[in-house]
């Protein structure tokens, strides 16, 4: 009978022997790591290369019957998965070193050890990790609505995308990372303090209906449901509002933009006044929001909601005075725009640098601590 620790050692002794200064660490993780093996269960084993030549220490194979694969895992992508910028963490935080060339390696593998177990208490990372995982399912989402309705291979390859990428977006917003692949996942998914109440029957629809149009439904409801969790985690993290601090430069820098529309009015260039125009008022309505917030705006949802601050502000909406024909209004109401907007900002205690002359600009360089 086939010991695969035995395989384990002579990759060892192989590398002691022919590799000592070129691979600074062997571990292994999964199953075996985890006490779940089976009789089929192959080792998951990794390396850490030292040098270039380290690399080459990377073997496949097969024996009795079981697969193996001894891959290299670099000291920059290690520090990714310690940082849960990969989805697999798990096999830095729960593997077990079989060889180590030096103290000093030993130390950096453990201060990854120590990243993973400290990273969790900064909530806004984990939600904005949350958020990009989110986005990439909004894009298997829309490749699914473009497949032909009996398409159903299309249907589940792209399905497979989306459960495997909520997956990981419900660990991140529980600031962990799952343990266990398909199929062994099922009990700390149950555990999780935040996920849908259909979780479950969700991922067994998605995994077994025969429609396509029954998997698309579940995988949007299953997006939505969790997208709402997100938005729940990261309002979370609004605070009150603070202009001074926030707002500082803001004034100064976006007034470029505004003279940049009203010279294109003035020349009856409508392309580049409208493109301008439609940028700059979302950009001093995202920024309002998070000056009153301290979070920036949901880039998940749909409609304008977060430009209610712009509205309340007074401002004006230059979209609805975009005319081809008559350029007049909308640079009218840039101007106004650009007075109202310092206005507004110096009431809530924001400092502008705005200078008559040369002299003044020179006496506040001489000033500046």
């Amino acid at each position: 009978m086939l010991h695969v620790f035995d395989v384990a050692q002579t990759l060892v002794n192989h590398i002691r022997e022919r590799y000592s200064e070129d691979v600074a660490l062997i571990a292994y993780y999964g199953s075996y790591a985890q006490g779940t093996a089976t009789a089929r269960s192959d080792l998951d084993f990794f390396f850490i290369p030292a040098s270039g030549r380290g690399y080459g220490a990377s073997v496949q194979f097969v024996l009795n019957d079981i697969s193996f694969d001894f891959w290299p895992i670099s000291w920059e992508r290690a520090e990714r998965m310690a940082k849960f910028e990969e989805q697999n963490t798990t096999i830095i935080a729960d593997c077990e070193i079989l060889y180590v060339r030096s103290e000093e390696d030993r130390t950096r593998f453990l201060q990854l050890s120590k990243t993973i177990a400290e990273l969790p208490q900064q909530a806004q990372t984990f939600i904005e990790k949350a958020e990009s995982e989110l986005r990439e399912v909004y894009v298997h989402l829309y490749k699914m609505t473009r497949l032909h309705e009996d398409d159903i291979s299309g249907c589940r390859t792209e399905a497979h995308g989306i459960l495997n990428k909520l997956v990981y977006t419900l660990a991140l917003l529980n600031r962990t990372y799952m343990t266990r692949g398909w199929g062994k996942n099922r009990e700390q998914l149950l555990n999780f303090s935040l996920r849908p109440a259909q979780l479950e029957e969700q991922i067994e629809t998605i995994l077994s209906a025969c429609s396509c149009a029954e998997i698309r439904e579940t995988c949007e409801q299953l997006t939505a449901e969790i997208a709402a969790l997100w938005t729940e985690q990261r309002d979370t993290l609004a605070s009150a509002s603070s202009y001074p601090e926030r707002a500082k430069g803001f004034y100064e820098e976006v007034k470029g933009i505004f003279d940049k529309i009203r010279t294109a009015c003035e020349k009856n260039d409508y392309t580049t006044a409208s493109y301008w125009s439609i940028g700059v008022q979302d950009e001093v309505a995202r920024f309002l929001y998070y000056f009153e917030k301290g979070i920036w705006p949901e880039s998940l949802a749909s409609g304008l909601a977060y430009q209610s601050f712009y509205n309340e502000a007074g401002l004006p909406n230059l979209l609805a005075l975009l005319d081809p024909l008559d350029l007049v209004p909308l640079h009218d109401a840039v101007v106004r725009l650009d007075q109202l907007l310092e206005q507004y900002l110096l009431s809530r205690g924001v400092a502008i640098n705005r200078f008559n002359n040369l002299g003044q600009f020179e006496q506040f360089l001489n000033e500046r601590v």
